[in-house]
């Protein structure tokens, strides 16, 4: 008998979202999990960016482009709306619209149906509210929703929010399975809506087959021995201040560090020039503008030799970071920044590869340990050990479509 799956996907793009590179992947996992299945996407795509469809392993690819930007008159409304009853008529508008398309598709021919969230608003979810399609569902969230319960985002706690509580609730009681990407996320999001319907653990992958890695735009070659590298954010309460600080003490302290290592730093946020000019006549410290997927995963599998991690903080991180697992397909050393209680802290379980946000001196000689042991040697380095392996995948998978 031929299993048939339907994944329906908001991002697919190659690069700029870790939703993108961890949803092309779990694309090429299920494909390399079951092989001679069917496997059709509904791809309901919000942007225009890059995505390279042809990669994928799937039977058929169904793509439609929803526009998030509402008619003058829904932004009228939905201020009142708001403001009087804590209803946004925006969100249904645009549930609406995801779901004119969920609802075509004809769900019973699909022996498995996943549901996979993008970004903090869920749309692709909240669509499937009271459609046949969420009994036969298994859905991913990638964040926590609402966003006040979001780990550092430092958001409000509003009726609106409440009444979108109230939503993702009736949801979660009519899907088959709900799913997230780490331990700790489940564990909150069972507590937070109390429900019957348990979150399992189905963790982020990563398939380099599913990526075109050739075409790159200039390369920051490396100069030094060492190079320790961090590409990324600094939202949600990542502090790459402590990490920066830290290494340059260590650079003044050391002058072997000084003469052979330096660290490059990609960011894709406003903290750019920030950063830039506040180690401007440091030529230990390297800050560069954010770039390309291929670039990006090329400079750090082949010029890199430490790899930075920055969980959120600054008390809490209950997802998985996106780019675990194609870091660990570098199998490179890793120094990661973390608060007490965060997801790697359970993968992880050498206390030399993670430190402590509030605490800079760990930080700064558990980087120096790593530092002067990758001067020594670049041997391979499974920090994750086989968390992310195929083998892993496979067996989670399982469980969830045998519940």
């Amino acid at each position: 008998m031929t299993l048939r799956f339907l994944v329906i996907a908001q991002d697919l793009r190659i690069s700029g979202t870790s939703e993108g590179v961890v949803s092309r992947s779990f694309l090429a996992k299920l494909r390399m999990a079951y092989p001679n299945a069917l496997i059709d996407v509904l791809y309901l795509k919000t942007h225009t960016g890059e995505d390279d469809l042809g990669l994928l392993p799937v039977n058929t690819i169904d793509s439609h482009e929803i526009s998030l930007k509402p008619q003058f008159y829904i932004k009228w409304l939905n201020r009142i709306s708001i403001r009087l009853f804590h209803i946004s008529l925006y969100d249904k508008h645009i549930h609406k619209l995801f779901a004119k398309y969920i609802a075509k598709v004809d769900h019973e021919k699909y022996d498995y149906v996943f549901v996979r969230s993008s970004g903090v608003n869920h749309e692709t979810i909240l669509a499937t509210k009271d459609l046949p399609i969420l009994k036969k569902s298994i859905i991913n969230f990638h964040d926590p929703y609402p966003f006040f319960w979001y780990p550092g985002s430092n958001a409000k706690l509003t009726g609106s929010e409440l009444f979108r509580l109230k939503k993702m609730s009736l949801v979660i009681k009519q899907a088959k399975l709900c799913t997230s990407p780490s331990k700790l996320l489940s564990k909150d999001l069972d507590f937070l809506y109390a429900s019957n319907n348990k979150f399992r653990v189905l963790p982020h992958q990563y398939s380099s087959s599913v990526f075109n890695l050739t075409q790159e735009s200039k390369k920051y070659l490396k100069k030094k021995k060492v190079i320790i590298s961090y590409h990324g954010s600094v939202q949600f309460g990542r502090d790459l201040d402590v990490l920066l600080d830290s290494y340059n003490e260590l650079v003044l302290e050391n002058l072997e560090i000084k003469a052979e290592t330096e660290i490059r730093i990609r960011l894709k946020t406003n903290e750019f020039e920030r950063f830039k000019n506040k180690y401007l006549n440091n030529e230990n410290i390297i800050i560069l503008e954010k770039t390309d997927f291929s670039t990006s995963s090329n400079e750090q599998m082949l010029e890199s030799d430490i790899i930075l991690i920055l969980e959120n903080g600054p008390k809490i991180s209950n997802i998985l970071v996106g780019k675990a697992p194609f870091i660990d397909a570098t199998k490179k050393p890793v120094l990661i920044l973390s608060p007490k209680a965060s997801e790697l802290r359970n993968i992880v379980t050498e206390e030399k590869y993670i430190a402590t946000y509030s605490n800079k001196k760990e930080i700064k000689n558990k980087l120096k340990d790593l530092i002067l042991n990758s001067l020594e040697s670049n041997s391979e380095i499974s920090v994750f050990g086989d968390y992310f392996s195929d083998d892993n995948f496979k067996k989670q998978l399982k469980q969830i479509l045998e519940n």
